[in-house]
Formats: structure tokens, sequence, C-alpha cells
């Protein structure tokens, strides 16, 4: 045994190293090391003279830089809450609006009797291969007080608001509509810094632009993701499904999702992290202005690395949205695992089964417990 084991198994194990080492080597390089790096500068103060690593200007502080970012009050936590908070809020807009209006372009492209398919697919997919940043300056234009939106609400009577310098959110003035005025008493609480009434803000106008642009231009990409998996599916399944005389919404929420729900994850976890990780727009369009309610943390460790030459905060900063990430990943994991769905599903059956047995048991019982009638 032990020689077929260093035998023809050893000799595969070799040759997979082999093949394998390039990209490790160019991973190791390229990405695992400069983590590493990276991690030990957002434990030291460096500004940027000098060297990070054993020079004389940097001096090592261990985890200060990240409870710093969570109990110091100051200008710095205040900015970078903020930007969690707007970042929130981004994320909750964009990732359901992109996946849902994916999976319904996905299903509107795949229809076998739709004419054209080749056009639609190509001009649904054809913002995401564009430019961010010149998409982002045809926004600008078009979002402007006197750009095309703007004039169009003008033919409907509709006086449009000034999209890029209106930093009021969303939240705030539906409340403000219903009749809750501006920081009431049962929202002055601080958390990290901020009032609740802030952290309620919701999305800034300004930001809403970002949303809309951000939809427009990652739905495309989501569309082909989740287009290859319908066309992966059964033919026979739809065939059951329409000689079952279900309605074409039944079908799509009953059988069409739950089939293809590992592309369904794909998309909202490539989603999660895309909208966690947004830069470019946010540079092209305001650099967080106005009044910070379209800075996102990427944003904020870039602008504190490269212009406050704080590296060791931006550092941090940017380790805090990994550790985000990962933690909406592994939520959104466990909401979506179908082993343990179908296990908690398994118990409940399970439940009910054995207190239909009970009652039949005890109605079984009865007669006897009570004698004869007669």
């Amino acid at each position: 045994m032990a020689s077929r084991k260093t035998g023809i198994y050893g000799r595969q194990a070799v040759a997979g190293w082999l093949f394998t080492a390039p990209m490790i080597i160019i991973l190791g390089l390229f990405l695992f090391i400069p983590i590493l790096m990276a991690l030990y500068v957002s434990m030291t103060d460096w500004n940027g003279n000098g060297s990070p690593f054993g020079g004389s200007q940097t001096s090592f502080v261990g985890a200060e830089n990240f409870t710093s970012l969570f109990t110091e009050d100051g200008l710095t936590r205040q900015t970078f809450m903020q930007s969690i908070g707007n970042t929130f809020y981004y994320v909750l807009f964009v990732v359901p609006l992109q996946t849902a209006t994916a999976l319904m372009l996905a299903i509107v492209v795949n229809n076998k009797f739709l004419r054209g398919k080749s056009f639609f697919r190509t001009a649904f997919y054809f913002p995401a291969v564009t430019s961010g940043v010149a998409i982002a300056t045809v926004f600008l234009f078009l979002f402007s007080n006197t750009g095309a939106v703007n004039g169009f609400l003008g033919v409907l009577g509709v006086d449009g608001p000034q999209w890029f310098s209106d930093s009021r959110g969303l939240l705030h003035l539906a409340l403000n509509a219903v009749g809750v005025g501006d920081n009431p008493s049962w929202a002055q609480g601080q958390i990290f810094g901020r009032s609740l009434w802030e952290w309620l803000s919701g999305p800034s106008v300004a930001m809403c632009v970002i949303i809309m642009l951000a939809i427009w231009t990652t739905t495309g990409t989501f569309m082909l993701l989740f287009l290859a998996a319908l066309q992966d599916l059964p033919v026979e399944v739809d065939e059951a499904a329409e000689l079952d005389g279900v309605s074409p919404w039944q079908k799509i929420r009953l059988v069409t999702i739950p089939m293809i729900k590992p592309a369904v994850f794909l998309v909202v976890t490539l989603g999660l992290i895309g909208t966690w990780q947004v830069f470019d727009q946010i540079y092209v369009m305001g650099k967080g202005a106005p009044a910070n309610t379209t800075m996102t943390p990427a944003f904020l460790s870039y602008s504190q690395s490269f212009r406050s030459f704080d590296y060791g905060s931006g550092a941090a900063m940017a380790f805090i949205v990994f550790l985000i990430i990962i933690g909406l990943t592994f939520m959104q994991r466990r909401l979506m695992d179908e082993d343990r769905v179908s296990r908690r599903t398994r118990r409940a059956i399970a439940g009910r089964a054995a207190a239909a047995q009970r009652g039949s048991n005890l109605v079984g019982a009865a007669p006897s417990a009570g004698g004869d009638p007669r």
C-alpha cells in the first residue's frame, strides 16, 4: 500500500503542484503579500515618508487606527461613520434592484418567441462594457440643473431638484411629509458619534443619481449570468409547469428561481462586493459632495491615505470594509443555504406529522376509554 500511495498518486500530486505553481507564485507576489503588507501598515502611523517597514519615522501603534474609528470623537470618525451609513443605503437599494432587473431582463431575452434576441442582449449588456468614467460624465450632464431630466420633469409640471447639490435624505423628506420635524427628541441618541436621526437620513438626493447609474451599468453583466443559468435548465420542467396550468408568475417564483438559486447567490454576492467597493463614480461625481452624503469608505480610504497622508488610518478603513463584506457574505450564505433550509423544513414536517399521529392516537383511544356507549 505504501508503494501504491507513493507511486502513481504521488506523481499526480507532483504534477498538480507543478501546473499550479506559476499561479500560486503570481497570487502570492501580487495579492497575498501586498495584503499582509497593507495589514501591517494599518497598524502603524506611516505618513508616506520613508519606508513603513522599520523606518525611523514610522511607529507601530497596534490596533489604535481601528479602535479610534469607533471610539475617538473627531472629524475622522464622523466622516467614516457617515460613509458607512451612505454605503449601507446604497447597498440596500442597488443590490435588490439590480438583481431583480437582471433576472427580469434575462427571462425576457430567454423567451423562445422573442425576435431580435441578439440585438436586445447587446443593448442590455452595452452599458457594462462602456467606460464608467464616461457614463458618470454623461449622468452629470443629464442630471444637471438645466439637464435633460429636469427638462423632462418641467414638461410634466414638476420642478426638478438640484440633484448634485441636494444633501437631504429621502427618509428625512418622507418623515417631514408626514409631519415629523427635523431631529426629533426620540432620535437624538448617539451611535458611534452620530445621532439616530443622522443614521436614519436615508440616501441623499445626490446619492439617488449614483444608485440609478450603478443599476444601469451593472444589470447587463448580471443578466448574462442569469441567462446562462436559465438556458441550462431542463426543458421538461417548463413543459411540466405549463401542463400543470401554473401562471407565468407562479412558474418564476416556484420553479425558475429555486432552480437557479446558485446563480442568485453568485449575483447577490458579486453585487455586495461591488457596492461596498464603489469608487470611480464617487470620484467623478463630486468626491463625496454635497456634505459628504455621497462619501463611501473606499473613497474615504483613498482620500485619507493619498490626500491626508495618514496611510495607517486609510488602510484600517479598507480592512474594516473587508470584514463587513466577509460578514455580509457569510450571513447571505447562511440565509440561502439549501441544506440548512431543507433540514429546517424536514424538522417542521416531522413535527407536524408527530402531532398528527398523537392526535389520531387520542381519537382512536377515546371510545375504548369511555366504554361501550350502549
